[in-house]
């Protein structure tokens, strides 16, 4: 493997990245193939062997390429929420737009691919690492959402938080259900108030509002 140190060699190797995430997004880790990459990148075959390691290496790319994408389009999506008080079924949507995306009635390959790779990086470790760093930006994100609907952020509950909607939509996807959003919602409706509930105001330090002085009539 060579570093790409010249502008024309970091283009060839980002174009061998992108080829091979627009790869596992089509048809999965068996699409990623070094022939299969190349040509799909308009480049010769050697380029995949000259600028990665191994094939697991040019996967590991192609799959942090992917996530930093989806995270990309997850804080424009945080970018837009304002920040006020939200109830159960306002903040579960938000949460499920940014865990499982738009609410477009069934699974997109987006979807299938990024719980494809979560499963694929319990067996390779250099895969297993770029996953942690994006689920640690991911739950960034959560946070975020969670602050912005005025609710309680308590890091030991994001996980939980994300379990609840991978469980259910995982189980949608074997049981060949068409809308594995709708499957999360239910769940994490019951769940919500409770892993993330509305922050109570302080009475404390509210102002109490002066009581409205009658006029005395003469």
């Amino acid at each position: 493997m060579t570093t790409a140190t010249t502008p024309k060699g970091e283009r060839r190797r980002q174009a061998l990245v992108a080829a091979a995430a627009e790869l596992l997004l089509e048809g999965g880790f068996d699409a990623v193939r070094h022939r299969s990459v190349a040509t799909r990148a308009d480049l010769p075959l050697a380029s995949t062997t000259y600028y990665f390691e191994s094939l697991e290496d040019l996967i590991a790319r192609a799959v942090e390429f992917s996530g930093t994408v989806e995270l990309d389009a997850m804080r424009r999506r945080v970018g837009e929420v304002s920040h006020r008080r939200r109830g159960a079924e306002a903040t579960v949507d938000l949460v499920l737009d940014l865990l499982v995306g738009p609410d477009t009635g069934d699974a997109s390959g987006q979807v299938i691919a990024r719980y494809e790779r979560s499963v694929a990086s319990a067996r390779h470790p250099e895969l297993r690492e770029v996953q942690l760093r994006l689920r640690a930006k991911l739950e960034d994100l959560l946070a975020d959402v969670l602050r912005r609907s005025d609710r309680v952020v308590r890091p030991e509950q994001l996980r939980r938080l994300v379990a609840v909607v991978d469980s259910a939509v995982v189980s949608a996807l074997i049981e060949g259900q068409p809308e594995p959003r709708r499957t999360a919602r239910a769940g994490l409706l019951e769940l919500i108030d409770l892993v993330a509930p509305p922050v109570v105001p302080n009475v404390a330090n509210m102002v109490p509002q002066q009581p409205e002085r009658v006029r005395q009539l003469d």
